[in-house]
């Protein structure tokens, strides 16, 4: 009679298993040491995968890279789960859903700054690596993407009268996301000019936030 091996440990599993420990860890160090100073030796010794299954397995340091951050990304999501669709977020004005969403960015930088410093060195990564699009649509849909409930808050500021409508919402939401982010990046990476002095970033970002409140304020 032949023994039925269960899913749960079949090789493929158990291998699954092994390169995704491979994959937080090397996103851990990421985090710790940065991209350019991690080796896939590194992450082969701190998961116990060896460095030759790993370039079968992700082929480059580019691959497991891409990996990393959409496991990051993934994590990140997991802690805002549910806090948008409370009951407690919803029964507020419009106008006051929209500002605790763009305060998300401050809760980023403030909270995350390893994560953000890391998002910029990823942008930077890919473009010196010449990463094809196509390489990056699991990455991309990965990202938090806050329009779907900041477009719900928008629409419920305009029912409730806390908020006037504008013509292109989503350009609005687009050009204060970019430049929030851009915003925090570089206040992580620090000062450079003699003249640069990001000691109160924290209210650089919310007056930024408070224009964009006041912009659509009814």
């Amino acid at each position: 009679m032949g023994i039925e091996i269960s899913s749960e440990f079949s090789p493929e599993k158990l291998k699954d298993k092994r390169m995704e420990r491979a994959v937080a860890v090397c996103a851990e160090l990421f985090l710790e040491r940065g991209i350019e100073n991690v080796k896939m030796t590194d992450i082969a010794d701190l998961s116990g995968v060896g460095v030759a299954t790993l370039y079968r397995y992700f082929g480059t340091k580019t691959g497991i890279a891409i990996e990393a951050m959409t496991f990051l990304w993934y994590d990140l999501r997991n802690l805002f789960g549910g806090l948008f669709d409370s009951e407690a977020f919803l029964a507020q004005s419009g106008l006051k859903q929209l500002q605790d969403l763009l305060r998300m960015f401050v809760v980023l930088f403030t909270a995350h700054k390893g994560f953000v410093r890391l998002l910029g060195e990823f942008d930077r990564f890919i473009i010196h690596e010449n990463v094809p699009s196509e390489d990056l649509h699991d990455y991309e849909a990965s990202i938090i993407d806050f329009y779907p409930i900041v477009e719900r808050a928008y629409r419920q500021g305009i029912s409730d009268g806390t908020m006037h409508a504008i013509a292109d919402f989503r350009l609005f939401y687009m050009t204060y996301a970019h430049a929030l982010t851009e915003m925090c990046k570089k206040f992580i990476d620090g000062e450079i000019l003699p003249s640069d002095d990001f000691s109160d970033a924290e209210n650089e970002l919310g007056m930024l936030i408070d224009c964009a409140v006041s912009y659509l304020k009814a």
